[in-house]
């Protein structure tokens, strides 16, 4: 059985669920999200309430869906209620960032400036060395910053790099001398 399942899933005031066929819709504050769940997982809406149940028991992959189909539901009901926000740090001489139109410009040490499209669905902000990546959609926040962070990692001798704001990177001991 599942642990996060089995939860019941409170929709607040001023947010709709809306399920048709496979399609679960969540309309909210700051917008809409539309998930397709298919499969053996039936979702119920009951007033304020969601609850999911499988359709067979005794089923592994089936109890792992069931958790994960309660999560997305969950991570859709917030995302349109207040939103995610990831920020990153960019650590090194040199290296700048900052947001021009649907585009963020990066100089990361480089022979040539790169540029990364923004999603639909984002804002991003870059102030200094900060990068906030905003957004109603968990999974898109969490990609793009986990792609914008994969182009310059941080180092472990001098940290320099993207790391996350809560982000602790274990340091090396340089060369020691002779």
């Amino acid at each position: 059985m599942s642990r996060v399942g089995k939860q019941t899933i409170i929709i607040p005031a001023g947010t709709e669920a809306k399920l048709s066929g496979i399609n679960f819709t969540v309309k909210g504050p700051k917008g809409t999200l539309t998930r397709d769940f298919p499969g053996d997982i039936t979702i119920h809406i009951d007033g304020a309430n969601v609850t999911l149940t499988p359709n067979k028991t005794g089923d592994r992959t089936l109890n792992a869906l069931w958790g994960t189909y309660a999560s997305h539901v969950k991570n859709m009901v917030i995302g349109v209620n207040e939103g995610y926000s990831k920020k990153l740090v960019l650590e090194g001489v040199g290296f700048k960032s900052e947001v021009a139109g649907k585009v963020l410009n990066l100089a990361l040490g480089f022979s040539h400036p790169v540029k990364v499209n923004i999603p639909e669905g984002l804002t991003v902000t870059a102030e200094k060395n900060n990068i906030t990546v905003t957004g109603i959609d968990k999974e898109l926040v969490g990609q793009f910053t986990a792609g914008v962070r994969a182009m310059k990692k941080p180092e472990p001798y001098k940290g320099k790099g993207f790391h996350y704001s809560d982000e602790v990177i274990r340091r090396k001991q340089g060369k020691k001398a002779a």
